[in-house]
C-alpha cells in the first residue's frame, strides 16, 4: 500500500496544529517548565488527529477492499525500497513532531524521547496491523523495521548529540512514469506527489559544522546524501504487464539548508523554518545510478 497518503496527511494536519498558535510569538516560545495545560493541549489535539486520519482512512481507503483474516506478507523487494524509504521518512517526521510539540508544553527530556517518539511508531503500526486485515494487503515486517528505523534515528541522535546532526528529507519532481500508469502513479501533480516513487528522493541532511566545528562555513549549510529510484511502473520487476522496465536506483551527492539554524528571535519564524525543514532545497547535484553512470544536474529537485 502506498503509505504516503495517510503520512503527509497527518503530518499536515500536525502542522496546521502549529501555524493555528503563530498569532501569537509569546504562546509558540518553548515552556520552561512543565505546563499541564499545553501538555493537555498537545495530548488532546495529537488524539484527535490521529484518530480522526485512521477513521478516514479507514473509511477512504480500506472500505473498498475486501477483509480477511490477519495475515503477513513480504513485499520487501518491491519499488526498489522506495516505499520502505518512506516508511523511515514518516516515522522519523512523525516523532520529531511529537517530541517538539512536548518540549513547548515543557515536558521532561526523557517523557518527551519515550512518549513523543511514540507517535510515529504507535500511529504507523496500527495502520500496518489495519493492512493486515485487508485482503488486498497485509501486515508487513519489512514496513515495520523501516518505522523503527525512522524513530530509531531520531531518538539516538537525541540521545548521542542532544540535537539533530543529520535530518531526513523529502523532494520531488515530475516524471513520465506517471503518464504511463496514471491509476497507479497518479493522475495529476497532487497525486503523482504521493504515489510516483519515481519522482520521489529522500535525503540524509548533515550539517556540516555540527561536525567540523568551524566558522569558516555557514552554520545552516548542509551536505545532503540522497537515494531515489526510477523506471517503475510496477512494484515487481516481474510484472508480466510490463516486461520491459528499465528500472534503476539512483544515488545524489548536494548540499542544503537547514531552516532551523537560521538565526531568528522570532518564534513565529522559528516555527516556519521547523515545518519547511521537511523539504530539500534545490541545489546542484551529482547522480550515480546502479548501472555506474554519473550524471550532473545545474539545480535537482
Amino acid at each position: 500500500m502506498n503509505y504516503s497518503i495517510c503520512h503527509i496527511i497527518f503530518f499536515i494536519l500536525a502542522s496546521n496544529f502549529l501555524f493555528s498558535q503563530s498569532n501569537f510569538n509569546k504562546v509558540l516560545k518553548p515552556s520552561d517548565s512543565l505546563n499541564k495545560s499545553r501538555r493537555n493541549t498537545v495530548i488532546i489535539t495529537e488524539s484527535v488527529l490521529a484518530s480522526t486520519t485512521l477513521i478516514s482512512l479507514h473509511q477512504l481507503w480500506y472500505a473498498d477492499y475486501p477483509r480477511s483474516s490477519f495475515k503477513t506478507l513480504n513485499d520487501s523487494g518491491e519499488w526498489l525500497q522506495m516505499d520502505k524509504m518512506g516508511h523511515v521518512f514518516s516515522s522519523y517526521q512523525l516523532s520529531r513532531l511529537g517530541v517538539g510539540a512536548l518540549n513547548w508544553a515543557g515536558v521532561k527530556e526523557k517523557n518527551q524521547l519515550i512518549y513523543g517518539s511514540a507517535l510515529g511508531l504507535g500511529f504507523l503500526t496500527t495502520v500496518e496491523v489495519m493492512d493486515g486485515f485487508s485482503k488486498e494487503w497485509g501486515f508487513s515486517w519489512t514496513d515495520m523495521a523501516a518505522n523503527a528505523a525512522g524513530t530509531g534515528l531520531y531518538v539516538g541522535q537525541q540521545l548521542l548529540w542532544k540535537e539533530q546532526r543529520i535530518t531526513l528529507k523529502y523532494s520531488f519532481h515530475r516524471t513520465q512514469f506517471a503518464k504511463q500508469r496514471p491509476n497507479k502513479l497518479g493522475n495529476g501533480l497532487s497525486e503523482e506527489f504521493l504515489k510516483d516513487y519515481n519522482g520521489q528522493t529522500y535525503w540524509l541532511s548533515a550539517n556540516i559544522n555540527s561536525f567540523l566545528k568551524t566558522e569558516t562555513i555557514p552554520n545552516w549549510l548542509n551536505l545532503a546524501f540522497g537515494f531515489g529510484a526510477e523506471g517503475m511502473l510496477t512494484g515487481e520487476a516481474r510484472d508480466p504487464l510490463f516486461l520491459n522496465q528499465n528500472r534503476r536506483r539512483q544515488f545524489y551527492l548536494s548540499l542544503d539548508v537547514d531552516l532551523t539554524k537560521i538565526k531568528t528571535k522570532s518564534n513565529v519564524m522559528k516555527t516556519i523554518f521547523d515545518v519547511f525543514n521537511v523539504i530539500k532545497v534545490p541545489f546542484p547535484a551529482i547522480e550515480l545510478n546502479d548501472n555506474g553512470r554519473v550524471k550532473w544536474h545545474p539545480v535537482y529537485f
